[in-house]
């Protein structure tokens, strides 16, 4: 229980429980580094957990999703609330800062307020204010898709990331997108780490032999400390197989049980899952997987204030692009978790001070393309993002722009989590386009495809995001969609959530045997042939000058 003190203090930080009759005046008073900083501590382990930066070494804007829905067991519980709901759940003022890291509510407005977050210089200043406290009680932990999806990521193949994440001096990570850069480079880093890449559930095909470390066993606070690595289960079929072609993903629970019953024979008193699963999975997997005292959980970006406990397991979920840090000290003893406190630390980067050997290392590896990276493409008339089950204003102007260079009647654009916001009247620049769209398989085709097959398709990613079991959910969002309208309903089964299919140039349904031209980005099929996504945009909103997406409403949802 907090006393008033503490209520106050924490109010101020950010991560508060601050009732709604608190005048908006006092939720938005002036934040300091020490507020969003202070913690009492408690016991003798501190877990700090960062996650999902995709390549994202400075601060950005980053709207959270208005719309997240859970099917199932998970419908309408966290991480499956947004907005007011969210807001009402964990008792945060509207307004206040903490309003704006965790919802989309008054987003343009507030952002104008608060400003950017993020950057791993004031990251690292962050880590280095808890190890000067804790000491070494103090485990840092990459819950991965890091070394990817930004500008300087994309042409270092990851050197950028890495160079600067060794500087935070973490205890181990584990990975998603960093296996978009190739089987020969992700062996090329990880050998070049000085700390180790865990991922129990992947398999060398060829002998069924371990490709990674499992993990890795820590003295902290005078505990004994393992901790077992995850990487995205599902990474060869939502990412490009032939890049991985000899390494094997799955969940495998009964291995991770034999992890954990392992590290206990060897002496752990604190068992740590760095996972990058995805909420909903890790969820359902700390219920069957008995022993694991903590969940670090990735992958969905979700960001909440607050631990999920499942039985004894917590489970923590830190958010995306460096928005926050997420610190959960433990008390440790006889074997087990006695009490823990948590705070998930917004990284505002107007408050929290640049760590100066970071913030250097930062602007050598820009320093080169600075002067492309702040080209201005464009403006923007209305606010563009990227998150959101169905559609977001950013990924429309993909579409827009596929459909407008590529000459194509339908558009497909992947439901990445992953890249900036603009607000009204701001600029948009390359690095904009850059952060949205960078990978290492950009191509934009162009193709024919039929109705049926389309329809194929869209019910295939609907089942990947709202299959009622979490074992059968790969994350991500729901494909976009360019010159086409639909019906989905959530709560049906596979192949029958998707109807109503109609081009929206004609108005006329979709007919199942004729082709149609499709053009669309990132396919996983090897030898994909057309320009990268990033030039088209650019070229189309060049040509635009000002960008004014028309609202969607092309997607029609049921069973929400």
């Amino acid at each position: 229980m907090l006393s008033r003190r503490d209520f106050l203090q924490v109010a101020a930080a950010t991560a508060a429980l601050m009732p709604g009759g608190w005048s908006q005046a006092f939720a938005q008073q002036k934040l300091t580094q020490a507020d969003l900083l202070q913690f009492e501590s408690v016991g003798n382990v501190t877990l700090v957990h960062i996650t999902d930066l995709h390549g994202q070494l400075m601060p950005l804007l980053f709207r959270e999703p208005s719309t997240n829905l859970g099917v199932g067991e998970a419908k309408g519980v966290v991480p499956h609330i947004t907005g007011k709901a969210l807001l009402d759940h964990y008792r945060i003022a509207p307004g206040s800062p903490s309003a704006y890291a965790l919802t989309s509510d008054d987003f343009t407005a507030l952002a104008k307020s608060y400003g950017k977050l993020g950057g791993l210089d004031r990251i690292a200043t962050i880590v280095n204010a808890i190890r000067a406290e804790r000491g070494d009680r103090v485990l840092l932990l990459d819950g991965g898709d890091t070394w990817q999806n930004s500008y300087t990521s994309m042409v270092t193949k990851g050197q950028d990331m890495v160079d600067c994440v060794k500087l935070l001096k973490p205890d181990a990570m584990t990975g998603h997108w960093e296996f978009t850069l190739g089987e020969a480079r992700v062996k090329e880093l990880v050998d070049s780490l000085d700390f180790p890449f865990l991922a129990q559930n992947i398999r060398d095909t060829e002998w069924n032999e371990p490709a990674f470390k499992a993990s890795a066993m820590y003295d902290r606070g005078g505990a004994r400390v393992a901790v077992i690595g995850q990487a995205l289960p599902y990474t060869p079929i939502a990412n490009p197989r032939w890049m991985i072609p000899n390494w094997s993903f799955g969940i495998r629970e009964e291995d991770l049980q034999k992890q954990v019953e392992t590290a206990r024979k060897n002496g752990a008193q604190l068992v740590v899952l760095l996972s990058h699963n995805g909420f909903d999975l890790d969820r359902k997997l700390a219920s069957r997987v008995g022993g694991i005292d903590v969940i670090l959980t990735g992958h969905t970006h979700d960001a909440l204030p607050d631990v999920v406990k499942v039985g004894k397991t917590l489970l923590v979920a830190s958010g995306c692009h460096g928005k926050f840090v997420s610190r959960l000290d433990l008390d440790v003893r006889d074997g087990e978790v006695k009490g823990y406190r948590y705070k998930l630390i917004p990284v505002f980067s107007d408050v929290i001070a640049p760590e100066p050997q970071m913030a250097a290392a930062i602007q050598k590896i820009r320093a080169p393309h600075e002067k492309m990276l702040r080209e201005t493409v464009g403006r923007a008339d209305t606010l563009l993002y990227r998150r959101g089950n169905f559609n977001g204003t950013l990924d429309d102007v993909i579409c827009e722009a596929l459909l407008s260079e590529r000459d194509a009647e339908i558009a497909l654009s992947p439901g990445f989590r992953w890249g900036t916001s603009i607000l009204p009247g701001q600029d948009i620049t390359q690095e904009d386009i850059y952060n949205a769209t960078a990978m290492t398989y950009p191509a934009a085709y162009r193709m024919t495809m039929t109705g049926a097959r389309l329809k194929e398709i869209l019910e295939d990613v609907a089942d990947n995001l709202f299959n009622p079991d979490p074992y059968y959910q790969q994350g991500g969002d729901m494909v976009r969609v360019g010159g086409v309208s639909y019906t989905i309903d959530v709560g049906k089964a596979m192949g029958n959530r998707i109807s109503d299919l109609k081009l929206l140039r004609t108005g006329k349904p979709l007919e199942s045997n004729r082709d149609y031209t499709v053009t669309g980005w990132a396919s996983v099929n090897e030898g994909t042939e057309g320009p990268p996504v990033w030039d088209v945009v650019m070229s189309h909103i060049r040509k635009k000058k000002i960008v004014a997406p028309q609202d969607s409403g092309h997607v029609r949802v049921l069973g929400g």
